[in-house]
C-alpha cells in the first residue's frame, strides 16, 4: 500500500473517531441537560396535577390535566398574588436604578480620577468583599428600627443608592480601567468636567457593564428571601418569595399544587430578563477586566 492511500485511511479514520468522539458527547450533554432540568420539569408537570398525585405519581406526564392550581395560587391567599408581584417588581426595579447609578459613580471615581487615599479606599471596598452578610446583619436591623425604616421598602431598597454592593464597584472598575484615557483626555481639553465625561463618555461606552450588573442584581433581588423575611411583616407587602412561603403552613391546610403553580410563575420574569439581554451579559463578562 502506497504512502498516499496509507495518508487516506489514516484520514478517514481520524474523521471516523471525531464523528463518533462528538455524538458520544453530544448524548452526554443532552443526558445532563435532562438530569439537570428534570426538578423544573417535575414542578411543571405537576401544577398540571390533581393535588393527591403532586407527589404519588413518579411520571412526568399527568393522569388528567387541570389550570386549578394557577388559579388557587393566584388569588387563593388573603392578598392576591399579583401584589406579591408588583411589590418585588418595585424593589428589582429601584434596586436596579440605584446599583447601576451609585455603583458607576464610585467605579468611575476610583478607576478615572485621582484623589488622596484612592488606593486605600479601593482596598478597604474589596475586603467588604469577604464579609459575610450575617455578620452586619444585626446591626443593620438596629439600624434600620432607629430609623423607622423597618416594616416598609427602605431597607432593602436606600442600601442601593449608595453603592453598598462592592462586586458590583469592582467589576464596573475593571471594565473603566479598560476604556482609553486619550477619551478622558479628549475631553477634558474641549473643557468637559468630570461629571461630563462620566454622562457623556463612560457611561455610553460602558452599557455591557452596566446590563450584566442589572441583570444580576434583578436577579439576585428578586430571589431574596432573607432581607424582606426581616424587614417585611404586613403581607400586603411581601415579596414573591415570602408569597411562596405562605402556601405551606405548619399549622394549617397547605396548598402545594398552588405553590408550585405559582413557583413556576416567579421563574418567568427572570427567565425572559435573561433572554432579552445575555448577549449583553455575556459581553460586559468577557470584556471585563481586560485592559486596552
Amino acid at each position: 500500500m502506497t504512502t498516499e492511500a496509507l495518508t487516506v485511511v489514516g484520514s478517514r479514520g481520524s474523521r471516523t473517531r471525531r464523528r463518533i468522539f462528538t455524538v458520544v458527547a453530544h448524548v452526554l450533554l443532552v443526558g445532563a441537560s435532562i438530569l439537570m432540568l428534570y426538578p423544573l420539569l417535575w414542578m411543571l408537570a405537576s401544577t398540571f396535577r390533581p393535588e393527591n398525585e403532586i407527589f404519588t405519581s413518579s411520571s412526568l406526564w399527568p393522569s388528567s390535566w387541570s389550570i386549578d392550581a394557577y388559579f388557587r395560587g393566584w388569588s387563593g391567599l388573603r392578598v392576591s398574588f399579583g401584589t406579591f408581584f408588583l411589590n418585588s417588581f418595585v424593589i428589582a426595579i429601584l434596586s436596579i436604578a440605584g446599583n447601576v447609578f451609585a455603583c458607576s459613580l464610585a467605579a468611575y471615581a476610583f478607576a478615572r480620577l485621582q484623589f488622596r487615599g484612592r488606593n486605600f479606599w479601593f482596598a478597604l471596598m474589596l475586603m467588604t468583599l469577604m464579609l459575610p452578610y450575617h455578620v452586619t446583619l444585626i446591626p443593620q436591623y438596629v439600624l434600620f428600627l432607629n430609623l423607622g425604616w423597618v416594616n416598609s421598602f427602605l431597607p432593602l431598597v436606600v442600601p442601593k443608592f449608595l453603592a453598598a454592593d462592592a462586586f458590583f464597584i469592582f467589576l464596573m472598575v475593571q471594565f473603566f480601567r479598560g476604556l482609553p484615557k486619550e477619551l478622558d483626555e479628549a475631553a477634558m481639553m474641549d473643557g468637559c468636567s468630570p461629571w461630563r465625561i462620566y454622562w457623556k463618555i463612560i457611561m455610553p461606552l460602558s452599557l455591557p457593564v452596566l446590563a450584566t450588573a442589572a441583570i444580576f442584581t434583578f436577579i439576585w433581588t428578586w430571589d431574596d428571601f432573607l432581607g424582606p423575611l426581616i424587614y417585611l411583616s404586613e403581607m400586603r407587602q411581601y415579596t414573591v418569595q415570602l408569597g411562596l412561603r405562605t402556601f405551606v403552613d405548619s399549622t394549617g391546610q397547605s396548598d402545594f399544587g398552588g405553590m408550585l403553580a405559582m413557583s413556576v410563575l416567579t421563574l418567568v420574569p427572570v427567565f425572559l430578563f435573561f433572554l432579552f439581554f445575555q448577549r449583553l451579559l455575556i459581553e460586559g463578562i468577557a470584556t471585563t477586566g481586560m485592559k486596552r
